[in-house]
């Protein structure tokens, strides 16, 4: 099968939550969640990249030790709880 377009799995995670702060890089089984994350969008492998999105540096740092591309930091603005999704897939893809 040839293909010409890249498959990717865009996974977008903010360090602000409510609910359960930092969720997205607490524990689960000795890990942090993001990783679970990352490594079954890897095993699957039907993506060309992984790429990660978020307005937390400490995420970034996890999410490229896991295996994410992380393309910057998503603005404040389009990390809120009201935040537009796809102006913030408008913004990821643009930056790459």
């Amino acid at each position: 099968m040839v293909r010409n377009k890249k498959v990717i799995a865009l996974i977008c995670c903010r360090g602000g939550s409510k609910g359960i702060p930092n969720k997205n890089i607490k524990k689960f089984s000795g890990k942090p969640l993001l990783s679970w994350i990352i490594k079954e969008a890897k095993k699957s492998k039907i993506f060309d990249d992984i790429v990660l999105s978020t307005d937390s540096k400490n995420i970034s740092k996890i999410g490229r030790f896991y295996g994410a591309s992380v393309p910057g930091l998503r603005p404040k603005k389009l990390s809120t709880d009201n935040s537009d999704v796809f102006d913030t897939h408008k913004y990821i893809f643009s930056t790459r």
